[in-house]
């Protein structure tokens, strides 16, 4: 399914160039030049599926049962589970690869964007499935990587979502998508308010004692 964007999270982006404060009239320029470019160039595009929780942690229907504390304690209380994958596709790869060949600034500023752009695609899914599952509560999104949620459950993701037919993801042999600017991320479904909600994303994982993310004031994941 592919999704429109029309701006992208300029406070984000900033983050990821760890920018804080005012910003420079000539960087900010830079930056509405880029963000435009890439607004033309990406295809943003999303895929999910819903399922239920069985009682040894498995996805209905599959063989994959998430690893690790943090998805544990994430999904206590939770019947039910969605799977989503974002990317914004092929392009984007493609124009920070030819810009790294011109425009070294350019490049970094493309990055940023496109780090913040997919986390707006990513963040826009998350408010329609809430709605989409309303009166049900959805947990904050947790993406293999993160924690001890294990990078090697990727292949799961990629064969019970079917991401290459899907929105044309594919894995190296390290696990890491192509293209690169793609996420994929599981959430829990509950009747009631989950302690992981309640409390926000960074209570449920195991490593927010020792996150450099946390450190700085900002998280990983958001919900």
């Amino acid at each position: 399914m592919e999704v429109r964007l029309d701006r992208i999270s300029r406070p984000e982006a900033l983050r990821y160039l760890g920018l804080r404060g005012a910003v420079p009239g000539d960087v900010d320029e830079d930056l509405d030049r880029c963000e435009a470019l890439l607004l033309r160039t990406i295809r943003p595009r999303v895929t999910w599926r819903r399922f239920d929780l069985l009682p040894d942690g498995t996805l209905s229907g599959t063989a994959f049962r998430p690893e690790g504390e943090s998805i544990r304690v994430l999904l206590r209380g939770c019947t039910g589970a969605i799977l989503m994958a974002a990317t914004l596709g092929a392009e984007a790869d493609l124009l920070l690869h030819r810009t790294q060949g011109k425009n070294l600034l350019d490049a970094a500023l493309l990055d940023a964007l496109c780090n913040a752009a997919i986390e707006d695609v990513c963040d826009a899914l998350c408010a329609d499935l809430a709605r989409e599952f309303a009166p049900a509560f959805l947990t904050p999104r947790f993406s293999p990587g993160y924690g001890d949620f294990p990078l090697s459950q990727q292949p799961l993701f990629a064969a019970v979502l079917d991401l290459p037919r899907q929105l044309g993801i594919t894995l190296t042999e390290s696990w890491l998508m192509t293209p690169q600017k793609s996420v994929t991320a599981l959430m829990g479904v509950s009747d009631t308010a989950p302690a992981s909600q309640q409390g926000g994303g960074c209570t449920a994982c195991s490593f927010s004692d020792r996150c450099l993310y946390r450190k700085k004031g900002t998280g990983c994941a958001r919900s």
